[in-house]
C-alpha cells in the first residue's frame, strides 16, 4: 500500500510518497534510529499488486539497488506523489482535509477520521484538477517554424513542444515561465499548436490509428504457422498443469507471419480465462500491433500503453488495469512489464533481438529477465519471436533450455529478395559531401523502380542533414560544450544539435572559436539523404526517423502516405527496419552498410547483421519479387556473406567462435560499472586512480577479470568525465560483490557508480 511518510526533521518535514513492503510487530532498529510515524495512507485498496512488489524487490536484488529506486522509475508519475485530500461526509455536511491539516491534527482526531475512512463514512479523492491542467498544448507543424523568425517566445514554444510532445497548459508555463499566454494564443489562433482535453487523447489515438496503412487482408493459418500456434498452446497448458514458468522461441524469416501467430495465440488465451502481454522494442511497431490487434480481435478489450503517452494517460491505465477483473490483451513497449494485467498467463516480445528491450539509464533492465519472473509468478509462457534472434537466445535454444518453433518460409510462398554489395571505397568524404552517399547503381536502380510505378526504402541510420559541421575559417567542427561531440545539422529546425544531451544552437551564427561565418556541412544525414533524392524522384521524399515523427501523429500520416503511394521513396533510420508491410515496395536500399559495424563493442557485427536482414524484408512482400542494395566500404567483411543469403545459423555459428575466442557472451558473464565525475572536480581524477588500485586487487580475489577503468568511449557527456570497467567472470554474485566493494570505499565521494549486467550499450 501506498502511505504518505514525513522526510526531513521537525514538523514541517516534506511529506513524501512510501510503498509498505512489509510489517513487523516488534522494533528493531539500529541503535541512535528513531522511528516516524506514518502520516495517512494514499489510497483506500492497494494498486500495487504483491507480485508486482515482488518483482521490485527481486529487480533491486539483481541490479544491487533498493527497491525504492525500482518503484521510483517504474511507477506513474501519478501514483508517486501524496496530493490527495479526504473528504468526510456526514449529517452536518461534508468537509475536506487535506494531508497537512491532517498530519497537524490531533490524536483522538486522526483517529475518528481513520474510523471514517475504514466505515465508508469518507473517501480519498486525487488531487484536484484546473483547466490549465487538463488541458493539451499539441504540435500541429513541423519545422521549419511558419512564424517570423523575431517572434522568438513563438519559437521557444514550438520547440520544447518538439522535443516534450503535448504538455499541459499548467506544465508549458512551469517550464517556460508566465509570459507563455499571448505567444500560445497566437500559435492557436494560426492552427499551428492546438488544444486539447485529457480525456480526449483516445480520441486522438483513434484519430492517429486510423491514418496507418490498412492491415493485411485475414488469411487462414499455414501448416507451419498453425503447428507453432499449436505448440504454444500446449506448452501453456503444460505450464499452469505443471506449476511452472515455460518459455518458445518463434524463429521465422521476415515476412513468414509471426504477428498473425501471436494474435492467434491472444485469441486462445482469452477464450481460456487468462490475459497476454505483446511488446514491441518500438512505439513504432507497438502501434502497428496494436492496429493488427484491434483489426484481427475486434471483440477483445485492448489496453494499449508506452513511454510518450502523456502521464495522466499511463497512470489512467494503470489505475484500470489494478481494479480489472476480466482478462485482456496489452499491447505496448518494455514498461508495460510493470503493469498490474489481470489473469496474466502469456508475454510475447516481438523482434526480441532488439536493444530497445534492455533499458540501460538511471535503472538497467532487460525486458526478457523481467518477462521471465512475471512468467515465473504465474507459470506462465513467455514466446520470444525473431527472424534474427539474439545470439544468447539462440545459444540457449541450441543447448536445449528453449525449444525452437520455426517459419522457415514467406506467407505465400515468396522468395527472400536477392541482396546485392554495393562497393563505395572509392567515394571519397569529399566526393560524399558534395554528391551525395548513394553510389550511381543504386540511384540507377531507384530510377528504374520510380519508372515503373513502384516503391523502394532507403535506409540511413543516422538522422539530422549533416553530423558534421566544419568551420572553414579555423578548421575546427563544431562540438558541443556538454560532451565534445560533434553538433548535427538540422536544416528543417535551423539549428546544432548535440544527439546525446539536447544541447542546441541556432545555426548559422559565429563560429565559437574564431566568429567566423563560413562553414561546410560534412557527411550525409536521412534529412539531406531525403533533400537529394526528391531531385531524382521529381518530387517530395518521405522521411521516417525520430525527428519527422515527434509531432502527435505524424508517424502514421508518413506511412498511410506512402501505402497511398503518394511518394515512391521513403528514407529512414532504423525505425524504418522492421515490422512494416508495403507490398507495393521491391527495392530496399541500405545507403551505409558500414554504420555500427565498427564500434568499440562485441555486438557490432550482430547488430549490424540483424539490421541487414530486417531490412532487406521490407523489400518483395507484395505479389512483386524484390531486390536488396547494400552499399558498403569492405566488401570483403565476414558479415555479408551471411547478409547476402539471409544465413541466420551460419553467421551465428561463425560469430559464436569468434566470442569463445575472445571470452565474451555467452560464455561468460559480463557487466560494465561505469563510473563519472564532474568536469570541474579537481580530484577526481587521482580518486579514479585510487579506486582502479583497490578493485584490482578485490577482482583477483573474487577469480574475476577486470579491464580498466579506463576513458568511456564517449569520454566526456552532459558535463561528466566517464570511465567504464569491464568486468568478466562466471558468476553475477561475484561481479555484484566487487561493484559493492567499489561503492563503498572512500575515493567515491565524488564519484558516481552505475552498475549495468549483461550491457547493450558499450559507449
Amino acid at each position: 500500500m501506498r502511505v504518505a511518510v514525513p522526510l526531513g526533521r521537525g514538523e514541517k518535514a516534506a511529506l513524501r510518497a512510501g510503498i509498505v513492503l512489509e510489517t513487523s510487530e516488534t522494533l528493531d532498529l539500529p541503535k541512535g534510529v528513531a522511528c516516524k510515524t506514518v502520516c495517512w495512507p494514499l489510497e483506500e485498496q492497494p494498486v500495487l499488486t504483491g507480485e508486482l512488489l515482488a518483482l521490485a524487490q527481486d529487480l533491486a536484488l539483481r541490479q544491487a539497488l533498493n527497491p525504492g529506486h525500482i518503484l521510483g522509475h517504474v511507477l506513474p508519475q501519478g501514483l508517486r506523489i501524496t496530493r490527495v485530500q479526504l473528504r468526510l461526509v456526514n449529517e452536518k455536511g461534508a468537509t475536506s482535509w487535506p494531508l497537512a491539516r491532517i498530519r497537524g491534527a490531533d490524536e483522538g482526531t486522526r483517529r475518528h477520521l481513520a474510523q471514517a475512512l475504514a466505515q465508508g463514512e469518507a473517501r480519498l479523492l486525487p488531487p484536484g484538477t484546473d483547466a490549465a491542467s487538463e488541458e493539451f498544448c499539441v504540435l500541429r507543424v513541423d519545422p521549419p517554424w511558419p512564424v517570423r523568425p523575431s517572434a522568438s517566445r513563438q519559437i521557444e514554444l514550438l520547440e520544447y513542444l518538439q522535443e516534450h510532445g503535448s504538455v499541459s497548459r499548467r506544465n508549458l508555463t512551469r517550464a517556460l515561465g508566465q509570459g507563455t499566454g499571448v505567444p500560445l494564443q497566437s500559435l492557436l489562433s494560426a492552427g499551428h499548436v492546438a488544444l486539447t482535453r485529457q480525456d480526449a487523447e483516445d480520441e486522438v489515438e483513434a484519430v492517429e490509428q486510423g491514418l496507418l496503412p490498412p492491415p493485411p487482408a485475414p488469411f487462414v493459418l499455414n501448416d507451419d504457422q498453425a503447428a507453432a500456434l499449436n505448440e504454444m498452446k500446449t506448452a501453456l497448458e503444460t505450464a499452469q498443469t505443471e506449476k511452472r514458468a515455460v518459455s518458445r522461441l518463434l524463429y521465422g524469416v521476415t515476412g513468414s507471419g509471426k504477428t498473425a501467430v501471436y494474435l492467434e495465440l491472444a485469441r486462445a488465451c482469452l477464450a481460456a480465462g487468462k490475459s497476454l502481454l505483446l511488446l514491441a522494442p518500438e512505439v513504432a511497431l507497438a502501434y502497428k500491433l496494436r492496429r493488427d490487434a484491434a483489426c484481427a480481435l475486434p471483440e477483445i478489450p485492448l489496453f494499449f500503453h508506452h513511454g510518450y503517452q502523456s502521464p495522466a494517460r499511463r497512470e489512467a491505465t494503470y489505475r484500470q488495469l489494478a481494479v480489472r477483473q476480466e482478462p485482456c490483451l496489452v499491447v505496448g513497449t518494455r514498461s508495460a512489464l510493470f503493469l498490474p494485467v489481470p489473469h496474466l498467463a502469456c508475454v510475447v516480445l516481438d523482434e526480441e533481438h532488439d536493444a530497445s528491450f534492455k533499458q540501460d539509464e538511471s535503472l538497467a533492465y532487460q525486458a526478457k529477465e523481467v518477462a521471465w519472473f512475471r512468467m515465473a509468478q504465474k507459470n506462465g509462457l513467455l514466446v520470444l519471436g525473431s527472424a534474427t534472434p539474439d545470439l544468447k537466445t539462440f545459444h540457449a535454444a541450441e543447448g536445449g533450455h528453449l525449444p525452437v518453433l520455426r517459419l522457415p518460409r514467406r506467407v505465400g510462398g515468396r522468395d527472400l529478395p536477392p541482396v546485392e554489395l554495393v562497393d563505395i571505397s572509392s567515394l571519397s568524404p569529399a566526393a560524399t559531401t558534395e554528391h551525395g552517399l548513394l553510389a550511381p547503381q543504386s540511384e540507377q536502380a531507384l530510377q528504374e523502380v520510380i519508372s515503373r510505378g513502384e516503391q523502394a526504402v532507403v535506409l540511413l541510420n543516422r538522422r539530422g542533414y549533416a553530423p558534421l559541421m566544419y568551420c572553414l575559417d579555423c578548421g575546427r567542427t563544431l562540438r558541443c560544450p556538454q560532451c565534445e561531440i560533434g553538433l548535427t545539422y538540422h536544416k528543417g529546425r535551423e539549428k546544432l544539435v548535440c544527439h546525446y544531451c539536447g544541447y542546441s544552437r541556432p545555426f548559422p551564427s559565429p563560429c565559437p572559436e574564431c566568429k567566423g561565418m563560413n562553414f561546410l556541412p560534412m557527411g550525409e544525414g536521412t534529412e539531406r539523404l531525403a533533400e537529394r533524392l526528391s531531385v531524382l524522384a521529381g518530387g517530395p521524399v518521405l522521411r521516417l526517423d525520430r525527428d519527422s515523427t515527434r509531432r502527435p501523429g505524424r508517424m502514421e500520416e508518413i506511412l498511410a502516405a506512402f501505402a497511398r503511394q503518394e511518394s515512391p521513396i521513403l528514407v529512414g533510420t532504423q525505425m524504418l527496419s522492421k515490422g512494416h508491410h508495403f507490398p507495393n515496395v521491391t527495392l530496399a536500399v541500405i545507403a551505409d552498410g558500414d554504420l555500427g559495424l565498427n564500434l568499440p563493442d562485441y555486438r557490432a557485427a550482430e547488430r549490424t547483421f540483424q539490421l541487414l536482414v530486417q531490412s532487406s524484408g521490407r523489400a518483395g512482400r507484395g505479389d512483386k519479387p524484390g531486390q536488396v542494395l547494400i552499399q558498403t566500404r569492405d566488401v570483403s567483411h565476414y558479415c555479408w556473406q551471411y547478409v547476402r543469403e539471409a544465413d541466420y545459423e551460419g553467421f551465428y555459428a561463425a560469430e559464436l567462435a569468434r566470442r569463445k575466442l575472445r571470452r565474451y557472451p555467452p560464455f561468460v558473464r559480463l557487466a560494465l560499472i561505469r563510473i563519472s565525475h564532474a568536469v570541474e572536480e579537481n580530484t577526481a581524477v587521482a580518486a579514479v586512480n585510487d579506486l582502479a588500485a583497490a578493485m584490482r586487487g578485490r577482482a583477483a580475489e573474487l577469480g574475476l577479470q577486470l579491464l580498466g577503468p579506463a576513458p568511456a568511449p564517449l569520454a566526456l557527456l552532459r558535463g561528466r568525465r566517464r570511465y567504464t570497467c569491464l568486468v568478466k567472470g562466471q558468476d553475477w554474485q561475484a561481479i555484484r560483490a566487487l561493484y559493492f566493494f567499489a561503492a563503498a570505499q572512500k575515493y567515491t565521494k565524488n564519484l558516481r557508480l552505475f552498475l549495468d549486467l549483461d550491457p547493450v550499450n558499450m559507449l
